[in-house]
């Protein structure tokens, strides 16, 4: 039987999108550590239009992190599809890994958010708050599961009650240098 069309966000307002976000569950993958918590990412406009991503986890408190860029697919169509490329490994950026960001459903506010992309093989709910209303929650695996997710795969991630650092405008990472002397 084939899948159905998958439903994708139209007219997603970039600059709105924009800043931290904390993913809430997601399928685990081979790219991110299996017991990684505080998982996050954070999203910066740049002035040609594309989008400087920051991807954290941390695993025994100490932070792993990933930069890419994201760019629409195709720039002339109005839906939320976005290609996400990354370059391995981060120390020696030789390999990009271009992966496809596919914004399923965002609230009205900004606030939450369901990502896939056409294999179906990903899947994430990120929220702006480390933590996201049972409720919600259950409406967004609702609405991967009529996507034809097969929605077992979801993990949670673990978010603590207090995020590892508290200044969601430094996206260049010093906080994280200023913590470790102390400063």
């Amino acid at each position: 039987m084939a899948k159905k069309t998958m439903e994708v966000v139209k007219g997603l307002d970039l600059q709105r999108y924009m800043g931290r976000w904390y993913e809430i569950a997601s399928f685990p993958s081979r790219f991110q550590p299996k017991n990684g918590e505080n998982t996050r990412a954070t999203y910066t406009l740049k002035e040609d239009g594309t989008v400087n991503v920051l991807n954290e986890t941390f695993t025994d408190g100490v932070r792993s992190s990933i930069e890419g860029t994201a760019y629409k697919a195709d720039p002339s169509s109005d839906e939320a599809k976005l290609k996400v490329k990354f370059y391995l490994p981060p120390f020696l950026p030789i390999i990009p890994v271009t992966g496809d960001y596919w914004v399923l459903y965002i609230d009205e506010d900004y606030q939450y958010a369901l990502i896939g992309q056409p294999s179906r093989n990903y899947l994430w709910i990120l929220s702006r708050k480390p933590h996201l209303d049972e409720e919600i929650y259950n409406q967004l695996v609702q609405k991967a599961k009529d996507e034809d997710y097969d929605v077992t795969k979801l993990h949670k991630t673990p978010q603590g009650e207090n995020p590892p650092e508290d200044a969601p405008t430094d996206t260049k990472g010093t906080w994280w240098f200023k913590s470790l002397f102390g400063k």
